[in-house]
């Protein structure tokens, strides 16, 4: 079993804000596996599951949510090597996709509550570029602030892509994954 996780902050409030690009991409992955998402209150979570690859978006805020990937992936047997993340990334343009295998969290919560559960951080990740905030934006108001119709109209494009990321980094390695998906946007 593997384990494709979308971060994000639950709740309407949330939808279609930067930090919840995570939640997006996954929840596409999901839509191209054929794993229907359904709330799992084991990991208070949406789980799908296709073949060996689940799909887990879990339903606390970001700075918890890494006590439901760890209980799946104990549940599951899933080694960190078999989970990828995908989260969003002030530190890439918007748009871009970058593969990457572990790292540092960078002041993710979400990616710093998973490595502090796992007891690692060397999970392969999705980072998808949502840009740095304007000079009179703080980090965190930029994140939890909606895209822009602009960057909404993108979005229709670029999550199905994300999407075939992850599923590439799950399924053929991060190596592979990163060849064909790390570059920058149109």
């Amino acid at each position: 079993m593997r384990l494709l996780v979308g971060l994000g902050n639950p709740g309407p409030k949330y939808e279609r804000t930067r930090h919840n690009v995570g939640f997006r991409v996954a929840a596409e992955a999901a839509r191209k596996l054929g794993a229907a998402l359904g709330s799992d209150s084991r990991w208070n979570a949406l789980v799908g599951k296709a073949q060996d690859i689940a799909v887990l978006l879990p339903q606390a805020y970001m700075n918890v949510s890494g006590e439901a990937v760890a209980q799946a992936a104990r549940f599951w047997k899933v080694l960190p090597e078999g989970i990828v993340v995908v989260h969003d990334e002030i530190d890439l343009e918007f748009g871009r996709i970058q593969v990457k295998q572990g790292g540092g969290d960078a002041g993710h919560n979400g990616l710093r509550s998973i490595r502090e559960h796992l007891g690692t951080g060397e999970t392969l990740r999705v980072r998808f570029g949502v840009g740095r905030p304007p000079e009179q934006w703080e980090g965190a108001d930029w994140v939890l602030a909606r895209f822009s119709s602009e960057e909404e109209a993108a979005l229709k494009e670029l999550v199905p892509l994300a999407a075939e990321a992850a599923i590439a980094a799950l399924v053929q390695g991060s190596a592979v994954a990163a060849n064909r998906f790390n570059r920058k946007p149109k």
